[in-house]
């Protein structure tokens, strides 16, 4: 079985000039946890996680209110926050090798590229549906 097999495809993509503030709302109405981000051309150039976004919230659990979180968000562009050491993968590598990646790397995605955009992503909940699928 190959990442390609696994991997959720139709990923949903942030360009690096939106506001956290979109981005926190794509994934929370999503229920996403990684979103990778791209250049206008489509090209990948980041990833921007729950973890990232955490931080607004922080602000609000230190005690400045919801409105501080909210304007903090609206404030920032996503090329703020992300992470721009990205693992990637081919849709050809098999399960084996992309679930030593993620655990040697201790990461919780891999975004799948083709020709250096995103095609999907690949995350520890696909392999958690992959056993609970096999068990079954």
């Amino acid at each position: 079985m190959c990442v390609g097999d696994l991997m959720t495809e139709g990923v949903a993509t942030l360009n690096r000039n939106d506001t956290l503030a979109t981005a926190d709302n794509v994934m929370r109405l999503g229920r996403i946890r990684h979103m990778p981000v791209v250049d206008d051309d489509g090209t990948l150039v980041g990833l921007v996680s729950q973890r990232d976004l955490f931080r607004g919230a922080l602000l609000r659990a230190l005690g400045y209110g919801r409105n501080v979180e909210d304007r903090v968000l609206d404030a920032l562009a996503v090329k703020d926050a992300m992470s721009t050491d990205i693992v990637t993968a081919l849709p050809d590598m098999p399960i084996r090798e992309a679930a030593r990646l993620m655990t040697e790397r201790k990461i919780g995605c891999l975004v799948i590229l083709e020709e250096g955009a995103p095609t999907g992503i690949l995350t520890e909940g696909d392999f958690v549906a992959l056993v609970g699928r096999e068990d079954g």
